[in-house]
């Protein structure tokens, strides 16, 4: 196990990766059958797989892939080794078929079961977010960190669900009680695409409070670490320290998350 990372290497590994796609896109016709949509899908994972590798593994040619990010079943716990890279090869896929911007390249180290160092790239705003397990986080080489705000009707918040929610109508409902709750305590509600990118987002103090209901650590990963080295609160959605095998994820700048369940808590009361 390198105990040193050397951080440039990963972060031009992840942009020319990124940028690679940035190159094509739009350039590709929008799916317009499942054999269709799937087989770009797969192209799509093959193509960033491949330059990560190549750019990754000389330098770090101990550390396995670990590639299975639909595995949902896997997602209960780290695997049991040491360290592995964990690649979400492009989050907000499906925005980039579209030809929609909001799409992400993304990578995490997990080090001892924890992430420990993790990269997203937004290749359309040339936007280089990174963090390493108690370093801070930091975009395109300066710190960041979240919002200051205190009134929930001055805040952005986004929600999330996870793929496949629509054969899990219990999920479904506990979103939708999610979302009426959150327009009726935030002063602006959005949904986005890419959840590490969002994430991120509120440790940049863009986005003040990320709420999704469901299981979705592989899509959370890169993005909960910058996210905490940046100083934001991640908790789950009934505001208990979030830990890797949960299933429902709260992430907002500091003291928001206990000020928003409160407030949530009385609403429900009042019912």
């Amino acid at each position: 196990m390198q105990s040193e990372l050397n951080v440039p290497v990963i972060l031009n590994a992840i942009q020319k990766a990124g940028n690679a796609f940035k190159t094509d896109f739009r350039t590709i016709p929008i799916p317009q059958t499942n054999d269709a949509f799937w087989q770009e899908l797969n192209r799509i994972d093959q193509q960033c797989l491949t330059i990560l590798k190549e750019a990754l593994t000389t330098h770090f040619p101990a550390i396995p892939w670990h590639e299975e990010e639909f595995s949902y079943d896997l997602q209960n716990q780290p695997l049991a080794i040491d360290e592995y890279w964990q690649c979400d090869t492009m989050d907000g896929a499906i925005q980039y078929l579209q030809h929609i911007d909001g799409w992400t390249i993304n990578l995490v180290l997990i080090r001892q079961g924890q992430p420990y160092f993790a990269a997203i790239y937004d290749p359309m705003h040339d936007e280089l977010f990174w963090a390493e397990q108690g370093k801070g986080a930091f975009l395109n080489g300066s710190p960041i960190k979240p919002s200051q705000k205190t009134d929930l009707q001055l805040m952005l918040a986004v929600f999330e669900y996870p793929q496949g929610s629509a054969t899990q109508p219990v999920l479904n409902q506990k979103t939708g009680q999610a979302v009426t709750d959150l327009l009726t305590h935030v002063g602006v509600l959005r949904n986005y695409g890419p959840h590490a990118l969002q994430l991120a987002y509120v440790g940049a103090g863009r986005i003040d409070l990320f709420y999704e209901e469901g299981f979705d650590t592989y899509n959370w990963l890169p993005g909960l670490l910058i996210a905490q080295e940046a100083g934001a609160d991640v908790r789950t959605t009934d505001g208990r320290q979030w830990h890797w095998g949960e299933g429902s994820l709260l992430v907002t700048a500091p003291g928001v998350a206990d000020q928003y369940l409160q407030a949530q808590s009385k609403t429900h009361e009042r019912v």
